[in-house]
């Protein structure tokens, strides 16, 4: 927050060489990097909505909003004065206005209802929320992504899509029916199971038609106060999707008990939980049986945003740090001007890019996919591929970026803190690193289509720079007989990742930027295992130059 005309003239000192605060900053028109990738991917007719979005998430009130939502955290009510049970979530002001905010500038429709660039749009929603408060960013995202999922169930999906893509929040604990737009939530694992969805034990049993009721538990609910979610419960056929409401038909509360709220390392402002079904209503959606199936069309939108919100919490400690350096000088010379911090800055800003231009690739395949199969055989691999890359790259990049604040990037009134605890949770979120590299191999066994789709991607950039020919020719060695296995899965997902990215960086970036990633990133020579100690040739003025976020 602002304060107004704090002292400078101080008892003993005067407060000199401090930067001013980071706001007023529009984060749509200052990223050079976003911009570029989103015209470059089909929403360029999004440009003025987006950037209402990044003056809104740049603005004092909207960060003054991310900061009290993040130290009010969530509070879980059981019951009431007099006992009777609630099961229901208390936030403070900052979060409804934050999820309004997102709701209403279109995170969870505008995939749905734009007539081009849709995902490409929501994706740079979500890229921008992760630099605001990225913990409402979970239950937008699930509420965006259900609506593949519920599509395999007609009758169903004709009654709640309507109120996921109404482009509005109604944050009343009432039935669905009776407001104006609904969220969606999730709830997967279990105790014994984690990721192996399969061994749950949460039993579903038949009532009638598509309603059954289910009884077990779930270890991970996230945003509990959505409107209805979707799980997994066994019946007699097997692991079933079943969507579960808040509330049942006749309006009185589901059996939905919300058992405790997880206390987080970050996605603090966000609540996640422990619940029980005893008894509770829910509704088939698609077969029986085939639960994993149907409820992947939501994994794989929500991975869509894992890597936009990655690329994002990238950017954001990015433009921190520039905004910093270029602020508040050490040994007479601005730190923006010294040798080291710009090696420094400029590796940042050449990962965050990266991050970007791939993660805005992807979603436009993701709007290409229904009409064009090559695109859709393009997502379904490089989707998991860049969801293991991009997500383990950024607790990197925001430790980096907060050492480049000294102590000050270690204090919790300014925003680094915040950053570098949420920075791990996509890597873990749908999908953790093994998880995800076994679903590559996965993949591959079972579409080779895919494969050709993401090499042919790759192979189109061949010619642009010589690192980057050497490391596609090296490539070629992963499909030797034995090669590839649960063993080397990773060092595979990684090899494809940074080939991926510079085809990506290839469309959007201009020269300096994508040769400076290739030399820096893909020559074995030079490469470093630390942020700014890269002796490949890169120019790291322009580089820096470019993403600077100017206001």
């Amino acid at each position: 927050m602002t304060h107004f005309h704090p002292r400078a003239d101080l008892e003993t000192h005067d407060v000199t060489n401090q930067p001013p605060p980071f706001e007023n900053v529009n984060l749509f028109e200052a990223d050079a990097a976003l911009k570029s990738a989103v015209e470059k991917n089909g929403a360029g007719a999004h440009h003025a909505r987006l950037a209402a979005y990044g003056a809104r998430v740049g603005s004092p009130e909207v960060i003054e909003w991310a900061r009290l939502a993040n130290q009010n955290l969530p509070k879980l009510l059981s019951f009431d004065r007099y006992g009777h049970r609630l099961d229901e979530v208390e936030f403070h002001p900052a979060y409804h206005e934050l999820m309004q905010l997102g709701l209403s500038a279109g995170y969870a429709s505008l995939a749905w209802t734009a007539k081009s660039g849709g995902h490409v749009a929501h994706a740079a929603l979500a890229f921008m929320q992760a630099a605001s408060e990225p913990g409402v960013g979970c239950p937008m995202t699930m509420t965006y992504a259900a609506v593949p999922a519920l599509r395999r169930e007609p009758a169903i999906a004709e009654e709640w899509i309507p109120r996921l893509t109404a482009g509005a929040y109604d944050g009343r604990f009432i039935p669905a029916a009776d407001k104006k737009a609904a969220t969606m939530g999730m709830a997967m694992t279990e105790k014994q199971g984690g990721s192996d969805i399969r061994a749950n034990t949460t039993c579903a049993v038949h009532v009638v038609d598509d309603e059954y009721e289910l009884t077990g538990h779930k270890w991970f609910c996230s945003a509990p106060m959505c409107d209805a979610f979707l799980t997994l419960a066994q019946t007699q056929a097997g692991v079933t999707c079943f969507l579960v409401p808040r509330w049942r038909p006749d309006g009185t509360r589901n059996a939905f008990h919300i058992m405790r709220l997880k206390d987080k390392l970050g996605d603090r402002a966000n609540a996640s939980s422990e619940i029980e079904y005893h008894g509770a209503y829910a509704r088939r959606v698609g077969e029986e049986g085939r639960g994993v199936r149907t409820i992947i069309d939501m994994v794989q939108h929500t991975r869509l945003d894992c890597i936009a919100g990655s690329a994002g919490g990238m950017r954001a400690a990015l433009a921190q740090a520039l905004w910093h350096a270029a602020h508040r000088a050490a040994f007479q010379k601005k730190l923006i001007d010294q040798p080291a911090m710009m090696m420094v800055l400029a590796d940042l800003a050449l990962e965050t890019e990266a991050a970007t231009a791939l993660a805005m690739r992807i979603a436009g395949a993701f709007d290409k996919a229904a009409s064009d199969e090559r695109e859709a055989a393009f997502m379904r691999l490089a989707t998991p591929i860049a969801k293991y890359w991009v997500c383990k790259r950024q607790p990197g990049v925001v430790y980096e970026a907060l050492e480049c604040h000294g102590g000050a990037g270690f204090v919790e009134e300014g925003p680094m803190p915040r950053l570098f605890r949420q920075s791990p949770l996509n890597a873990i979120w749908e999908g953790s690193g093994n998880v995800i590299a076994l679903d590559i191999l996965r993949a591959l066994q079972r579409e080779p289509e895919s494969l050709e789709a993401v090499r042919g991607e790759i192979l189109a950039a061949r010619g642009a720079n010589a690192h980057l020919d050497a490391h596609i020719a090296a490539l070629d060695t992963w499909f030797a007989p034995g090669a590839l296995n649960e063993g080397t899965a990773r060092a595979f997902a990684e090899d494809m990742a940074l080939a991926l990215e510079a085809a990506a960086l290839m469309k959007t970036a201009p020269g300096f930027v994508f040769d400076g990633f290739c030399n820096a990133r893909l020559d074995a020579d030079n490469r470093s295992f630390v942020f700014g100690a890269v002796t490949a040739d890169i120019d790291a003025a322009k580089i820096i130059d470019r993403a600077a976020p100017a206001p």
